[in-house]
């Protein structure tokens, strides 16, 4: 299953004229050091690093990385502790940005890609990074999605496939080599599944969280533009365009090879079916596999997008994100620790400890992975992949309405109809 593919442009190429880009919107509007035009809420670049902070984050399942890495910090400092205040990830979507704002957590913190950030750096939360001199330490055309009006206000940290993850003993077992040429290839793919023994995939309508992520791979090659949801939110495109509702259908189509109930079912037991090899396919993410592993899976795992469209259509073959963006806040009364666990995390045998203790590849440049997991997908790194497009909305109203829709019509919901009422709140929040 590591076919290698030669349409689309590969990511790396794509991002690295992003990064170009970027780059040079942040060379117009943030001059070099010396100039005048530093922002008064920049960093400190160096500073008495001591004292309590607070490190703000969702990721409780990282949680034991980070205090290996938290302890090896505080032992280059004297008198310096960090702890960990971490919140479910829906609740730090909706109470993140008051208590950052109010400083009641995240003397350094964590933001979503998307509407996230673009809430927290409106309200001023970031300090502007764009001077530290460990900036160099990331991979320039990663880090875009930590900018803001043409400075560096935070620093991405992971880079995750939201894509299905597989058994790849189970895709053996079933007699499949090679991955689906289109969306008949896709199908007959679970169809063999299903005959083998397995449920072909689990997945956890119940989160929306989590559900949301499947929606990534069913429009990359199905909508028009790239920006498609962005597009959506700006009135450039509807909920009820034929390119919707024909991936709505599709979903419809994918109904007998999901679990049972599978709207309904939490990602807890929907990986459990999979780390137990009920099920070949767990449609979440890479990010998942730590926790598959923790839960006792042996077995070898890939990633694989369904191919929704015919062969001479594949633009994308996959989903990347980079997301968990770090910063330092601007109401903490402890900056300079804050930057300086910061500046911690962002060397590269840091990074490395990070990356493969939680089975995620990071933004960081010269990281040597030594995970199993990690090497095994490193293909994906030179694929053709979209950044995740359910993050391009910055109303999460419009977006739960549009990912709901497809949990709905999984539940037994008529597709044109799940349209139509997801159009509805789409109008709503445009209003």
């Amino acid at each position: 299953m590591t076919k290698a593919f030669s349409q689309g442009m590969h990511r790396r190429d794509l991002l690295r004229l992003l990064g170009i880009a970027g780059l040079g919107s942040l060379g117009v509007s943030c001059a070099g050091p010396g100039s005048t035009t530093n922002s008064d809420d920049a960093a400190p670049e160096e500073g008495d690093v001591s004292g309590a902070i607070s490190f703000a984050h969702w990721r409780a399942e990282d949680s034991d990385v980070f205090d290996e890495i938290i302890s090896d910090f505080a032992a280059e400092h004297d008198d310096v502790s960090v702890r960990q205040d971490i919140s479910p990830s829906n609740d730090y979507q909706s109470t993140a940005l008051q208590r950052v704002r109010s400083a009641a957590i995240g003397d350094a913190f964590t933001a979503f890609r998307g509407a996230q950030f673009v809430d927290m750096a409106s309200a001023g939360l970031f300090a502007d990074l764009s001077e530290q001199p460990f900036a160099q330490n990331y991979q320039a055309d990663l880090i875009t999605a930590g900018q803001s009006d043409g400075r560096q206000l935070g620093f991405p940290y992971q880079l995750v496939f939201n894509m299905p993850v597989f058994n790849v003993d189970a895709f053996e077992d079933a007699g499949i080599s090679e991955p689906p040429a289109d969306w008949d290839g896709f199908l007959d793919l679970l169809d063999k599944l299903a005959s083998a023994g397995y449920t072909p995939m689990a997945w956890p309508g119940g989160e929306p969280g989590n559900a949301g992520q499947l929606i990534n791979s069913m429009v990359m090659n199905n909508a028009p533009s790239e920006d498609m949801f962005t597009g959506m939110e700006q009135g450039e495109f509807d909920a009820t365009d034929d390119w919707f509702v024909t991936t709505l259908k599709q979903y419809a189509e994918l109904r007998p090879f999901f679990q049972n109930n599978a709207s309904g079912t939490a990602v807890e037991p929907a990986q459990q079916m999979f780390a137990e090899g009920e099920a070949a396919i767990l449609a979440t993410g890479s990010y998942h596999i730590a926790a598959i592993r923790d839960l006792g899976a042996e077995f070898p795992m890939d990633l694989i997008s369904p191919i929704t469209v015919g062969a001479d259509e594949v633009q994308f073959r996959g989903v990347h994100n980079a997301t968990f963006i770090l910063g330092v806040n601007t109401a903490s009364d402890n900056q300079a620790t804050a930057t300086a666990f910061v500046e911690y995390l962002s060397r590269p045998e840091v990074a490395a400890v990070y990356a493969d203790g939680t089975g995620q590849h990071v933004t960081v440049e010269g990281v040597e992975y030594t995970s199993p997991d990690l090497q095994a997908l490193a293909h994906w790194l030179d694929q053709p992949t979209i950044l995740a497009p359910r993050f391009q909305f910055n109303d999460l109203d419009m977006r739960s309405a549009i990912e709901d829709a497809a949990i709905q019509v999984v539940g037994g919901k008529d597709p044109e109809q799940a349209a139509a009422d997801a159009q509805r709140i789409v109008e709503q929040r445009r209003a």
